[in-house]
């Protein structure tokens, strides 16, 4: 090899350097994939806490609905799948509209604990009427998160 002259690694051999373009859309996409790792681990927390602590959330879902742990149970099954299908980016678009339908579905055991003022009988936070109302308006920005995801992926 001559002087000065720097060796090419046969695994870069023939690259070019990504152009601004390229370089904005990597970023974007890694962040992107970050958003989306992000909401499937809030899925799958989420869901799993349906069936460690049950109880919490039998006592949300409103009696027109039924038997609360048939419903605690299944809801918990499709966070974890909406987790599951968000993680990996062949599904990602899938998983994510999924976690849109599945908070929207969710929303009525959140009114149902806000009038209710809190889960009955929990120390706080579940207990308290405030932290109850409070959540109400934070489904907005998981059913966003999750419409963002879709359309990102």
């Amino acid at each position: 090899m001559l002087p000065g002259r720097r060796r090419r690694h046969s695994h870069t051999a023939g690259r070019r350097a990504p152009n601004t373009n390229e370089m904005t859309e990597l970023v974007q996409s890694r962040r992107s994939s970050g958003s989306a790792l992000a909401l499937a681990s809030l899925l799958a927390v989420a869901g799993a806490a349906h069936f460690v602590v049950p109880d919490s959330y039998r006592r949300i879902v409103p009696q027109l609905l039924g038997d609360p742990a048939f419903w605690v149970r299944w809801s918990g099954v499709a966070e974890i799948g909406c987790a599951a299908l968000v993680a990996h980016p062949r599904t990602r678009r899938a998983g994510a509209y999924a976690a849109v339908a599945v908070f929207v579905a969710v929303f009525p055991a959140n009114v149902k604990m806000a009038l209710d003022g809190g889960i009955s009988g929990a120390s706080f936070p579940l207990g308290s009427a405030a932290v109850a109302w409070a959540r109400v308006p934070l489904q907005v920005p998981l059913i966003v998160w999750s419409w963002r995801v879709a359309r990102q992926a």
